[in-house]
């Protein structure tokens, strides 16, 4: 469970009766495909083979640039988390990070389903015993990536939701 049961305003766009501006939500697409494909390779390694999770984070970048819809981005999503299910570890979880990245489009608030699936990827291609050093590093790094535009809202969605995405974001 990644989302709220309460969406919060501040990642529903202004014409949808929210807060989000289009500019500050093309950022958070963005930021989360950065997320995912930092840890695609923990994916590309166990299935080198299958497009999905990439074309996924390619997707939500060209809905950035406007050269796809939504329901493209979305579906490339969905796709991508097709690519996770009969999988474990780290390949599930970076798969999954992809699939958050191309669901963005759809609902800004995805974005922090990107990072923490990208965090428990790190977690869990860590060597015994440095799981959690290795989640601590990957959310330090997604922070460092943050567009200053969107970091007060990225950090205060990972402190409301941190209970709700496995704890990752305590770094």
């Amino acid at each position: 469970m990644i989302l709220p049961t309460v969406r919060d305003p501040r990642f529903v766009t202004i014409r949808r009766g929210g807060t989000l501006t289009d500019a500050d939500h093309r950022l958070l697409a963005l930021w989360a495909a950065t997320c995912a494909e930092h840890v695609l390779g923990l994916f590309e390694a166990a299935r080198p083979g299958d497009p999905r999770p990439r074309r996924a984070i390619e997707h939500a970048r060209a809905w950035v640039r406007g050269e796809v819809k939504m329901m493209q981005a979305r579906a490339a999503g969905g796709h991508a988390m097709g690519a996770a299910r009969d999988l474990r570890g780290a390949a599930r979880h970076a798969a999954y990070a992809a699939g958050q990245a191309g669901a963005v489009a759809h609902v800004a608030a995805h974005e922090l389903g990107a990072a923490a699936y990208a965090i428990k990827a790190a977690r869990a291609a860590a060597p015994e015993g440095e799981s959690e050093t290795a989640g601590r590093l990957e959310c330090q790094w997604q922070r460092n990536q943050l567009p200053e535009a969107i970091r007060q809202l990225v950090r205060d969605d990972q402190r409301l939701r941190n209970d709700i995405c496995w704890s990752v974001f305590d770094c």
